[in-house]
Order: structure tokens, then sequence, then C-alpha cells
């Protein structure tokens, strides 16, 4: 690509802000953004860099009007060497892909969106925090374009990155979450669009995200469509039981999100000797060994919160401590270990990250 730079002048920049642990998640934005267009006789062109703005689509536009949408999220570490590091963007690039021809989308070629990341990123570089426990959060986006009503695909799109400093995702940073399992709302059905990082079934999430929130619970753990009976996944993450030195996840049915930390996890545990199961596993299991013993931890994983640790369930009105409400020996093994690797604090023998720059 041939990137176009609109650079600021000094005076225009904005003031980095102040104490990085009071970052938030998401209420931050840097100067620029990245933005590249879709069109059936241009393919995708005019990939430019420009200040932080307001999106002009028209009123009709496809994704007002039928949720033609799709994003992603990845981070920027800041290495205590001054490197600039990612984490798996590639992988990042593929789910794009995927998810865009799930929706119906021209998809955003994976070597355009790891070089507009890279360049964006170093622009930005000034923005990535380095207090402990913060990053600069990365939102590709993919949205359908063109003043056109009926139900088809856009035949325009627009794809953009946005950046944000972040410090942890939970206001409890890493503390034991209390999850309320949600036995009546769905978020996503078999043969829908749930293994799709579309927004769609976010707002699926959203009321009963919002309620259980109001009952003082961190997030929902959902069920199966059909059922209500099988544990799929957490509002933002993936969700992992641990007995003993075995850890089982929910199997990637099809109406779960394919989770780059997820697979990242899976691969860190069988890689220190731990058996994983990726299977159906019911809410009747999980209650059971929480009451025999047998489930000794549980936790889970995205992007946002890297491993999250569940300290208590509430199902069916009843709370169920999870060890005691205290982030178990598993749990802290693993979310130190893939940290130290996103960070650059150790060797990483599996090849994720990638280097991209300097502070």
């Amino acid at each position: 690509m041939n990137i176009k730079i609109e650079k600021l002048p000094e005076k225009e920049l904005k003031p980095l802000f102040g104490d990085p642990s009071q970052l938030g998640f998401g209420k931050v934005f840097t100067d620029y953004m990245f933005t590249m267009r879709y069109s059936p006789g241009d393919g995708w062109s005019e990939p430019k860099i420009s200040k932080y703005d307001s999106l002009t689509i028209g009123p009709a536009a496809v994704v007002l009007h039928y949720s033609q949408e799709i994003f992603e999220g990845l981070k920027a570490y800041a290495a205590e060497d001054g490197r600039i590091l990612l984490f798996r963007p590639e992988e990042n690039g593929k789910r794009m892909y995927d998810s865009a021809e799930r929706i119906c989308m021209a998809p955003f070629p994976v070597e355009y969106f790891l070089e507009s990341i890279n360049t964006l990123v170093n622009l930005e570089k000034r923005w990535i925090p380095k207090a402990p426990g913060t990053s600069l959060y990365i939102r590709p986006t993919l949205i359908g374009v063109g003043d056109a009503l009926g139900i088809h695909p856009a035949s325009e799109y627009l794809f953009y990155i946005i950046l944000t400093p972040v410090s942890a995702y939970f206001k409890e940073g890493f503390k034991p979450i209390r999850l309320y399992v949600e036995d009546y709302y769905i978020r996503a059905v078999v043969g829908g669009v749930g293994n799709a990082k579309t927004g769609g079934n976010y707002a699926a999430s959203l009321l009963a995200g919002a309620k259980a929130q109001e009952k003082g619970f961190s997030q929902v753990l959902w069920l199966d469509a059909r059922e209500r009976k099988y544990v799929e996944e957490v509002g933002a993450m993936n969700i992992f039981f641990v007995f003993g030195k075995k850890i089982v996840t929910p199997n990637l049915s099809g109406s779960i999100l394919p989770g780059i930390t997820r697979k990242s996890v899976i691969e860190l545990a069988k890689s220190h000797g731990y058996t994983v199961e990726e299977r159906m596993i019911s809410i009747d299991e999980v209650i059971a060994g929480i009451k025999d013993g047998s489930l000794t931890e549980s936790f889970g994983s995205g992007t946002a919160a890297v491993i999250s640790p569940v300290g208590s369930l509430n199902y069916k009105g009843e709370d169920y401590l999870v060890n005691n409400n205290q982030v178990g020996a598993v749990t802290q093994e693993l979310y130190t270990k893939l940290v130290d690797i996103q960070y650059g604090r150790v060797k990483d023998p599996f090849g994720w990250i990638k280097e991209i720059g300097r502070i």
C-alpha cells in the first residue's frame, strides 16, 4: 500500500493522559486514524492516515439498516527495552477476513490489515502507555456504506482503525469476577453468526448484561440456544474450567467466537503439561464440580482482559463460589506466562510476538 499520511501540526496534537493506571478502557483516543475504501470498480483504494474525526456516511448506509459490520481487537505493548510488540496480529487479520465472508462483505486483505496497523501504531507510538498492565488497544472496523435501501449486501465498504490507550478492562483488575448464568436470553445459535466478530452479537447481549450488572455481576455466562443447558461463552470472553490438571473449555460449535487468546491459552496450557479438553460442558456438570470440589478453578480469556479469574457463578438465584473466591494457581500461572510473553519479558517459544518498531 501507498498510505497517504496527513500529519497534524505539533500544536494540534492532544496531550497524553496523566495517570496511565486511571485510563480505563476505550475512553481516550489518539490523534490519528486509518481509513481505506472499497468500491466494485477500484477494489480497496485510498489508504490514508488522518486526524481522528467523525465519519461521514449516508443515512441509507447498509451498516445503519442491516448491521453489516465487523470489527477486531488487539493490543500494542511497550517492552521494557523499548520494542513495540503485537501479539499474533495475523490471527486477527485472518479472523476478520473470515468474519467478512460470513457477513457477506468484501474481505479486507490480511497483508493490508498488518501493514495499516504497523504504520498507524508507529506513527502514534507516543501513546503506548508504559505503566504495568497498560497497552494501546487497536480497533480495526469494517462497515457497509453507500446509499441504497433494500436487504442486500453493500456495494461499498469503509475500513478504519482507531487506537485507545487502556488499563485494566475490569474495574476489579486481576481479581475474581462474579458471573450471572443467563438461562432465558440467548446470544447466538448454531448456524447463525456467533462465530463472527460482528456488532450484532454484542447488541444481542446488552440487555442481559445490563440486568446482570444491575445485580452486581461483572458479566453474563451464556448457555446454548437450543436446550439452555450447555455453557458457551462469557459476554466478552471465552470460558475455561479447571479440574485439577485438566482444563475444559466449550468446543467451537459455530455459535462461539474463536478467540485468539483462547487459542493461545490452550496451546500454552498443553505446553505446560495440562490436559485440555474442547467439548460440550453442561452447567449441571459445572455446578456439580463446584459442589464436590472437583472443579478447582475457572477463568475467562479475551484480548481486553487477557485472563480473568472467576470467583463465583449465580445460577437460578443461588451463588456458587469457585475456589473460595480466590485466584487459583493454574489461572495465575497461565496469566503470568501469557502476559510475560505479550510484554516481551520472557522468551517467546511459540513465535506469537511481532516486533514492529521501537519507542
